[in-house]
């Protein structure tokens, strides 16, 4: 699990921060322009690393931030800064709030107080003007935990540069490279440790496998990768590159012939979306939003859905899937680079949001 709570020095921290939003939202003034988009993205902060920070980059990059007389309001579900007041101030000035809805806080994976995150959370999915849950799961999650909304809202997939993430040209059979990707806190080790028994047993069932293990692990989550290593003598096929950037993620994804992931219900992971932009295929558990983003392009692990405990996939189970996926994977290459280019486009994602943007200015 997630540790139970920030240290007071960084809730203090983002207290402050929140009061400062909303603060000066409170005091703007009715935007000059009402028909081209100009957005305010409601202190979200952009970067290149984690999905929330990256996506809004992508938006950054399209829609620049309008410090003063913004005519829109562009709130990420990762930064729930705004509060009721703010919404009813934005509602006098006639600016519309749009929300991004990724996921939401409960036992299975959170240890922490979820019902107050949640509380934030559900305030702008509830007085947003619109929203995009970012897989039909998103929507599931935030009825179950932020409250009903039956109207203004639609899925929206998160997108990828399809030209930037492609598939190499050739390919190696000497082996065949499984890759996980990720931030891999504590509570989530058995993303790791599962993926390294089932690479051992599918090993000893005949396919020369291999593993990257390619983010950020926790120190305790290292220590485990290690210990299984070393225990069955792995160190000629497994890989720890630790870190990357966003600009080497597309050769790290073509270093491979196909991706493992095994998050419990994950809302919509960008690393699945590029896994299959470069053609690799996906082994993954059906559970949250994988499901909808990877359809025929991978083999799937049943589990199921559970709000309080992790459902984790047996090794066994997991090795099968490698080695069924193995089987057919010229063929699973191809659905996973086609899906990703008929689905999750960069421009049309882009379009999505000019269209929208300019139907709720029209509307406001």
């Amino acid at each position: 699990m997630i540790a139970k709570s920030d240290p007071f020095w960084r809730r203090l921290g983002a207290g402050a921060y929140r009061l400062a939003v909303n603060a000066r939202l409170q005091a703007l003034a009715a935007p000059l322009n009402r028909k081209t988009p100009c957005l305010w993205y409601a202190g979200a902060r952009a970067g290149t690393f984690g999905g929330p920070a990256l996506k809004l980059a992508k938006l950054q990059a399209v829609f620049p931030e309008t410090e003063q007389g913004f005519n829109l309001v562009y709130t990420l579900s990762a930064a729930p800064h705004l509060s009721l007041s703010s919404f009813a101030r934005l509602r006098k000035a006639r600016i519309p709030a749009l929300l991004n809805q990724n996921g939401v806080f409960y036992p299975a994976w959170f240890a922490g107080d979820w019902q107050a995150r949640n509380r934030r959370m559900a305030v702008a999915h509830e007085r947003a003007d619109h929203v995009l849950y970012q897989s039909a799961f998103c929507r599931l999650a935030a009825q179950e935990f932020l409250g009903p909304r039956e109207t203004g809202y639609e899925i929206l997939f998160n997108a990828v540069d399809t030209e930037l993430f492609s598939p190499p040209q050739g390919d190696s059979t000497s082996s065949f490279t499984f890759l996980v990707t990720g931030k891999i806190d504590r509570h989530q080790a058995y993303r790791v440790t599962q993926a390294l028994e089932a690479l051992v047993i599918a090993r000893r069932r005949g396919l020369p496998a291999k593993l990257i293990l390619a983010g950020r692990l926790d120190a305790e989550v290292q220590r485990q990768a290690e210990a299984i290593i070393a225990r069955h003598d792995l160190g000629a096929c497994v890989r720890l590159s630790g870190p990357y950037t966003q600009a080497e993620a597309p050769a790290l994804y073509r270093s491979a012939q196909a991706y493992l992931t095994l998050t419990h219900q994950d809302a919509c992971p960008s690393g699945v979306i590029e896994a299959l932009a470069s053609g690799l295929p996906v082994v993954h558990p059906l559970s949250g939003g994988v499901p909808e983003l990877v359809g025929e392009a991978g083999v799937g692990l049943e589990t199921g859905l559970d709000w309080n405990h992790p459902l984790i996939p047996s090794a066994v189970a997991v090795a099968d899937a490698m080695l069924r996926l193995a089987e057919n994977r010229e063929t699973l290459s191809r659905s996973a680079r086609e899906r990703a280019v008929r689905q999750f486009g960069f421009e049309a994602w882009i379009g999505r949001h000019r269209s929208l943007f300019l139907d709720l200015l029209a509307r406001a």
